[in-house]
């Protein structure tokens, strides 16, 4: 049976990877925080402590290396930026050094962050990133160590995840719903929502049938993060009154790209259909919440 190594394997993303892949892999998941899932097998591991991702590779033998933590408080972010960039940079370095010398093929979770929004259009793969937040910036770190240390590599860009077991946006609003008469919500940024389990189908994709390089994956069509909390009310049919607002009213501490669309250009030439409409991904998710 093959074996793939997946970072992060208790987060919302985690979780979804983890299920896709194991009715035919033997699964290792790696976290810093204990978890109980006896489908796999789980190792308590730093990735920022590079001996013990090291040691770990050929003690497996993996033929897949999932590699999907990360530090992902944007704003927190620019307070704890050496934390950030240890997580998401220098913990990639080392799971890349890793993979490079024992000749394991990597895929890394980036971000649309790797942006600065200011293209006007979707974003293609090969567009140059230009990072405006730390934690944008710590991950494109991360793609240089994976660019600059592996040949055998998929870079994997998503963007507005939403999912089971995780800090999200439609839970959110979802949470808000029920405690406050109004919700005020940014219209002037602009992306694409992506289901975890959508991405998490696509990432096995790549996996099994891509070539290495560079992807953009993310639910199609797109949306403002108020269009994307309306419909998250209407598909609940929740009246509740939302604003529209400025970025710059809510005075966080990371500035965030105006449009960070991805254009999945890479997986179409693959000759992969796109990933069905956000909205109709929306729908499952929220059945039964």
């Amino acid at each position: 049976m093959r074996k793939v190594i997946i970072t992060g394997v208790s987060g919302m993303l985690g979780k979804e990877v983890k299920d896709v892949f194991k009715s035919d892999y033997e699964i290792y998941g790696i976290d810093v925080k204990e978890i109980d899932d006896y489908s796999i097998e789980f190792i308590k591991l730093d990735i920022t402590k590079k001996d013990e991702i090291y040691d770990l590779i050929p003690k497996i033998n993996p033929d897949y290396f999932i590699h999907l933590a990360a530090y992902t408080d944007v704003d927190r972010a620019e307070i704890e930026m050496e934390k950030c960039f240890l997580v998401n940079a220098i913990g990639t370095r080392n799971v890349s050094i890793a993979c490079q010398r024992f000749d394991t093929p990597l895929l890394y979770i980036s971000t649309d962050y790797v942006f600065d929004g200011k293209k006007g259009s979707p974003y293609l793969e090969y567009d140059n990133p230009n990072p405006i937040n730390s934690y944008g910036m710590s991950k494109y770190w991360g793609e240089i160590f994976v660019r600059d240390l592996l040949q055998k590599f998929w870079i994997v860009r998503s963007s507005w995840l939403f999912g089971e077991g995780g800090k999200n946006f439609v839970d959110t609003i979802l949470k808000l719903s029920k405690r406050q008469p109004l919700l005020r919500i940014v219209d002037d940024q602009i992306g694409s929502p992506t289901y975890t389990k959508d991405l998490a189908f696509a990432i096995r994709k790549i996996i099994e049938e891509a070539g290495f390089g560079i992807y953009h994956i993310t639910n199609s069509g797109y949306c403002s993060w108020y269009e994307f909390a309306n419909e998250v009310l209407k598909m609940k049919k929740k009246k509740l009154e939302v604003v529209p607002i400025k970025s710059d009213e809510l005075h966080r501490e990371a500035k965030r790209p105006e449009d960070s669309r991805l254009e999945n250009f890479m997986w179409k030439l693959s000759g992969f259909k796109p990933l069905r409409d956000w909205k109709e991904a929306l729908k499952e998710y929220l059945e039964g919440k």
